[in-house]
């Protein structure tokens, strides 16, 4: 017998089954709504913001960093060695980087703009290159009261993406020379490699009368190279020593300006001090410097008749530099003071035109005072200096063509101001394509020739063909200035050099240019 169900009661069972699956969908939009704001929020299950942590550029959940639009791999800690050398930049690259490494996640919400440049893989990590394009950051209309607000020193972490250096002590080769690096440190200690610039230069004994000078107007590190072959050792040595303890003065040297040493293999000295005892003896400051009253003809150098490495020197120096920022300079040239804190200060402004993508330098414009004449402090004095002939540009009477900075007459006329900036982007073609410029750069710009000397002239030229193929700018800076040190040089006549200028041209001609344009390639109007 079938046993009918009431009407009535079917009815009742259909609307409660439709009440709960009611009831189980009003849940699930809730919980769906729910999560949607929280994550809208930028508040995670763990509190932390992720807005925030997308604008400081670092992702703590798998440790990448934001490079761009992009996240990368952090970069590898450095180098034992600061020799490492880093792949030049294409000189079809008009826009100054190498190629950037494969994305490992989707596109960041922030909407970076990249100008630094990235190497190919080393050990299967894609390291950070140190360069002078910087990242161009915008954030989101809520983050723009913390950008405003970010400190000077994190404005400049987060745009030059440099990595800190080593700063122990080292005994190298290189080529045909031993290297005695940071062999007498500043005592600054490690620095991080955002928050100075490193003056790199180099010199024998005889030039450290010019290094008090040097650190009054710069008072920043100063990384300097010292050319000690044979018997010229030990008074380089008492010469530091002399400089360290015994002058007023001597504070500064302690604090920023760090030692290194080289000398040729086949003039080796015949006892080196290990790092860790060469200061242990203080030097006898009731007697005078090592450095004075002495000329060229008392070093082992002209004794001996060998050449002076001006390039290896340099490129010493230079390398062993811990800031990402390096004025690669000769050591009788003076900056007027302040140069080094308006200079990070615009370079953390980041205006448009460092947000260009072409590889860049920052050249400052040189000058010569009259022997008796006090050295100008800032670009006003220069001017009435130069109106009144106590001071011309570099080199005016020996080589105009290899310092005439473009725009130079413009500059020279226009007022001085309060903040450091770019006056006016120049490239070393046409009537410049000799200049030889001076100038901030960084560890990413290429080296100089080390088989050349100071006698056989020429020495920076073929690293200027390097930076006009490369297509750099270079961006030469108001408010900041060179000068020698007092006395106006003029062309004197000397058989010596001109034999060794001689065949140099030679070397370069015949061996190094043909080996620049297998390197770095051609471009229209760069010559050597």
């Amino acid at each position: 017998m079938v046993r009918f169900e009431p009407l009535g009661q079917k009815m009742f069972t259909r609307r409660n089954w439709l009440l709960r699956c009611s009831i189980l969908i009003n849940i699930l939009v809730i919980l769906y709504i729910c999560s949607h704001v929280m994550i809208g929020n930028g508040t995670g299950f763990n509190g932390s913001n992720t807005f925030f942590i997308q604008e400081r550029g670092v992702d703590t959940a798998n440790s990448a960093q934001l490079i761009g639009d992009k996240i990368q791999p952090p970069p590898p800690p450095p180098p034992a060695s600061n020799d490492l050398s880093l792949s030049p930049l294409s000189p079809n690259d008009s826009g100054g980087a190498a190629a950037a490494a494969p994305a490992t996640a989707a596109a960041a919400p922030t909407q970076n703009q990249v100008g630094s440049a990235v190497a190919g893989n080393i050990g299967g990590v894609a390291p950070i290159v140190e360069s002078a394009v910087y990242t161009n950051n915008t954030v989101n209309d809520g983050d723009a009261a913390v950008a405003e607000e970010k400190d000077p020193e994190v404005r400049l972490e987060t745009l030059l993406n440099c990595y800190d250096r080593d700063f122990k002590p080292e005994v190298l080769q290189r080529g045909d020379f031993w290297v005695l690096k940071n062999y007498v440190r500043a005592d600054h200690g490690p620095l991080k490699c955002s928050e100075s610039i490193t003056y790199t230069t180099h010199a024998d004994y005889t030039f450290l009368d010019n290094l008090i000078p040097l650190l009054e107007r710069w008072n920043a590190p100063v990384s300097i190279a010292m050319h000690t072959p044979g018997t010229d050792y030990q008074p380089t040595i008492d010469a530091i020593k002399y400089l360290r303890e015994c002058l007023p003065e001597s504070p500064l040297v302690r604090t920023f300006t760090t030692f290194h040493l080289y000398f040729s293999t086949k003039h080796i000295p015949k006892q080196v001090a290990k790092q860790s005892e060469v200061l242990k003896t203080p030097y006898n400051c009731t007697l005078p410097p090592p450095y004075f009253n002495v000329s060229s003809g008392h070093l082992y150098k002209s004794q001996k008749k060998l050449l002076y490495p001006v390039n290896v020197g340099r490129n010493i120096a230079r390398d062993a530099a811990l800031t990402h920022f390096i004025l690669a300079s000769d050591i009788e040239l003076y900056p007027n003071p302040g140069l080094v804190k308006k200079f990070l200060e615009m370079i953390a402004r980041n205006d448009a035109y460092l947000q260009r993508k072409a590889p860049r330098v920052f050249p400052l414009s040189i000058f010569e005072v009259e022997a008796n004449a006090t050295v100008p402090r800032d670009k006003t004095e220069l001017q009435e200096y130069l109106r009144t002939g106590k001071a011309i540009p570099f080199h005016k009477r020996v080589c105009a063509s290899c310092h005439g900075v473009p725009q130079s007459k413009e500059w020279m006329a226009a007022n001085e101001t309060d903040e450091l900036s770019v006056f006016h982007i120049g490239k070393r073609t046409g009537y410049f394509r000799h200049w030889e410029p001076i100038y901030i750069g960084t560890h990413a710009d290429p080296h100089y020739d080390e088989r050349l000397s100071w006698e056989g002239k020429s020495d920076k030229m073929t690293q200027g063909y390097a930076l006009c193929v490369l297509d750099y700018e270079f961006h030469i800076l108001d408010n900041a200035f060179l000068v020698h040190k007092p006395g106006i040089k003029v062309l004197q006549k000397d058989n010596r050099r001109a034999m060794l200028a001689g065949k140099t041209n030679q070397l370069i001609r015949k061996i190094i240019y043909p080996e620049l344009k297998i390197m770095y390639g051609v471009r229209q109007g760069c010559v050597v």
